[in-house]
């Protein structure tokens, strides 16, 4: 029987709580940020980044920093002269404005060897990606994904996505709506975010997402930041509350966080209702610390409390 976790998209160096001229350099991306999260939580999980990386020192760095918290980055190719993209975050007060430069990065050509793609999801008891993953990929490598998905899915894998619409990553909207909902259709578990999807295709409210998603894939949670979680399964639909956090320190990586604690309880068993309320506990503890990747051992506390 498959274990494994494999999430797939691009991890980026971060630059965040200046001082100064003094930057502290670490290693998110959202769809690394959620599997950082499910490692903490299903630790027994074999967990795999899939993605593309460079040649470069940075990439080494990454790839280490990876292997050190245990987790692997299957065939993902490296590829000489290719490095990582760059994100810098600058904070007022608890909410963050972002700054990147990541067009040329490593992980745009990671559906660059198909065989490589697949072998990567093999064995795998859960196959998670995003709407991020998708923008940085030509339609060609888009398609090559979501082949290797589905092939995935076809051998037992649970996929689930986030939509995760960032409008500056693609062309057009509606190039971003196809994208989307080609990636809905190969996927169990939706775990969409009510404003992303507004913008994107003008749900007046989280049940109108909830209900235009159902008809596309199973389970859905609809994310809304310190508002409550909607889940909708096979036509009913529950509200889950969030965790109300006084004081926030940092919400870099707070939605991730969530997808990963509730997969995590998916995984494990737990009813979808139980799974949002451990999520919320979970996104609610790593919006108490700086940065996107929050301590193996607090977001294990929150989720077990």
């Amino acid at each position: 029987m498959a274990k494994g976790i494999a999430s797939i998209g691009e991890c980026m160096l971060e630059l965040s709580g200046q001082s100064g001229s003094n930057w502290r350099m670490s290693f998110a991306g959202d769809t690394f940020n959620t599997l950082w999260a499910l490692h903490a939580l299903s630790p027994e999980r074999p967990a795999t980044y899939v993605s593309a990386f460079g040649d470069d020192p940075f990439s080494r760095d990454q790839i280490a920093f990876f292997d050190q918290n245990g987790i692997g980055i299957g065939n993902s190719p490296v590829i000489a002269g290719a490095r990582p993209g760059l994100y810098a975050i600058t904070l007022t007060g608890a909410e963050r404005a972002f700054t990147y430069w990541r067009s040329d990065a490593a992980a745009r050509q990671l559906a660059s060897d198909p065989a490589a793609l697949t072998k990567s999801l093999e064995n795998q008891a859960l196959v998670y990606f995003s709407g991020i993953t998708l923008a940085i990929l030509d339609e060609a490598a888009r398609k090559t994904l979501l082949t290797a998905i589905v092939a995935a899915r076809q051998a037992g894998s649970l996929v689930a996505f986030d939509p995760n619409y960032r409008p500056r990553l693609w062309p057009s909207r509606e190039m971003a709506q196809a994208a989307i909902l080609k990636a809905l259709a190969v996927t169990d578990i939706a775990l969409p975010t009510f404003p992303d999807e507004q913008m994107l295709f003008g749900d007046q409210t989280p049940q109108a997402t909830a209900e235009r998603l159902g008809k596309l894939t199973g389970e859905v949670v609809v994310k809304n930041g310190e508002q409550p979680a909607l889940i909708a399964l096979n036509g009913t639909s529950q509200i889950v509350d969030a965790v109300h956090v006084a004081t926030p320190v940092d919400t870099t990586g707070a939605g991730d966080s969530f997808n990963g604690g509730y997969l995590a309880a998916r995984l494990a068993g737990h009813a979808p209702a139980d799974a949002a309320r451990r999520a919320h506990k979970v996104a609610a503890a790593v919006v108490q610390v700086r940065g996107a990747l929050a301590p193996f051992e607090t977001m294990r506390a929150a989720f077990d409390s």
